[in-house]
């Protein structure tokens, strides 16, 4: 794996910057003043990169954190990470232990995380680990952004590609003479971060090459996913053919992640899926899987997962809306279980076996953003969200529909945008969309069937609404 990655080279071109210059903040000042003025409470639009604006956001609005943070929290005692995890975080833990050799006379610190910010290992220069040591940088400490505000590790986990963070863009002002950059490492079937890799320097900056490193870096160990998603998928396959052959009725089963790895006909048919789909005959290409839109379903197999882990041999059931229109239907839920490791789950249509699964209540009012943030060009956009008509998923990117035209939310993942969102007048209308029903203009009706919302008449701009979500969508706007 690691032959694949370069050479780490963390000074810049002909600088001979390792250390002893003046401080990052002495000659970052415009981001610096910005800072002090978004830390007392201003709003700012520009003067800083838009991905760390957003960051500061976050971390000001909607997690809290002290910018006059110094020193990193402890993170919590327990161990949750996925045992069958620990094949990457020893292959990570291996490109940080070389990268650290390769950084060490240039006063650099490698650290590799867990998919919570949890600080596994560090490697590199002993006198700046012993610095980083006293903000916490160590073994066992924490670098989410809820928790450590923006730095590489913890930023990482909420934008695509790597991070840099410089001096002042830090939102703790204790770590504001460190520089570092950081990339997340992802699951390629649940699309969560499973880990990071990230490179620190103290007061002086980082080569322009180190992004390019952190990207094969990442790559290279994501390859160990993938391979490992392709063999779940294959096991996956052969328990669903073996219950298949036995069970009459319709059955799928699905990934980790809830997505359809194989449906016999029945369940094809009942599901409204064309005959040709790729699923009746069972996909391994993690992308060649189907994603239901179920409504609660993405709820329901988190509960059955975390459930299974607990207890492999456990089953349950809920009752899902899974025809649109129609009354909800018993759906049994068990585990696919390989090598002692939970890989996917086995759902029965009109079973209803095991423990019964209860939603949870409505939760209590959250603290959200004063405003919708969003990125075009090298700018951040505050949205009231009245500006914004839908949002609209690419993969984990979301694309908003404003008045101020096309632009691409801070926030990673629909799921997310929707919870910011739904107290303002949004409704989940299609498995890729999110509309502001307050904005609606006119209805139409699709060529099969299916409503289709316009929210400009000027540009005749079209919300697909699925065959799910039709039925409530009428009744909230009241036709």
């Amino acid at each position: 794996m690691t032959g694949r990655v370069p050479p780490l080279e963390i000074v810049s071109s002909g600088s001979g910057d390792r250390g002893g210059g003046d401080s990052l903040v002495a000659t970052r000042t415009q981001v610096a003043r910005a800072w002090e003025s978004f830390a007392t409470g201003e709003d700012i639009e520009h003067g800083v990169r838009p991905e760390i604006l957003a960051s500061w956001y976050r971390c000001r609005d909607q997690y809290e954190v002290d910018p006059a943070l110094h020193v990193a929290p402890g993170a919590p005692g327990c161990n949750d990470h996925r045992l069958d995890n620990d094949v990457i975080f020893a292959r990570l833990g291996g490109l940080g232990a070389l990268a650290g050799r390769e950084v060490e006379f240039d006063g650099g610190v490698v650290a590799v995380t867990d998919g919570a910010g949890r600080v596994l290992g560090s490697w590199g220069d002993p006198s700046a680990r012993k610095r980083a040591e006293m903000s916490n940088l160590a073994p066992w400490s924490s670098w989410s952004e809820q928790c450590t505000g923006t730095n590489g590790m913890g930023t990482s986990f909420e934008v695509s590609g790597p991070v840099t963070v410089t001096g002042p863009e830090h939102w703790c002002e204790g770590f504001h003479q460190w520089a570092c950059a950081g990339i997340s490492i992802r699951d390629v079937v649940t699309g969560a971060p499973v880990a990071s890799i990230n490179i620190s320097r103290w007061n002086a900056p980082m080569s322009e090459r180190v992004p390019e490193w952190l990207a094969q870096a990442a790559a290279s160990v994501e390859q160990e996913i993938y391979r490992r998603a392709l063999s779940e998928a294959k096991s996956v396959l052969a328990d669903f053919n073996g219950e298949a052959s036995r069970d009459g009725g319709a059955v799928m089963a699905i990934d980790r992640g809830g997505n359809v790895v194989a449906a016999n006909h029945a369940a094809a048919t009942l599901l409204r899926l064309a005959e040709d789909s790729p699923v009746v005959g069972g996909v391994v290409e993690p992308a060649n899987r189907w994603q239901p839109d179920i409504p609660e379903f993405a709820e329901v197999v988190r509960w059955a997962t975390n459930r299974a882990l607990e207890r492999p041999q456990w089953t349950g059931h809920a009752r899902l809306a899974v025809c649109p229109g129609e009354d909800p239907i018993p759906v049994t839920l068990r585990p696919v279980v390989a090598a002692n490791h939970v890989v996917g789950m086995f759902c029965a249509f009109g079973q209803q076996e095991g423990e019964p699964y209860e939603s949870s209540a409505p939760s209590a009012a959250v603290s959200l953003p004063r405003r919708v943030i969003g990125i075009r060009n090298d700018r951040l956009v505050l949205l009231a969200p009245s500006e914004i008509r839908y949002a609209e998923a690419d993969r984990n990117i979301v694309w908003l529909g404003t008045d101020r035209g096309r632009i691409q939310a801070a926030t990673r993942g629909l799921d997310n945008v929707e919870e910011l969102l739904t107290p303002h007048g949004f409704r989940r209308v299609h498995r890729r969309f999110v509309a502001n029903l307050r904005r609606v203009a006119e209805l139409e009706r699709g060529v099969k069937g299916e409503l289709v919302l316009i929210t400009d008449p000027r540009s005749h701009e079209l919300v697909p609404v699925s065959r799910r979500h039709a039925p409530e969508i009428r009744r909230l706007l009241g036709v």
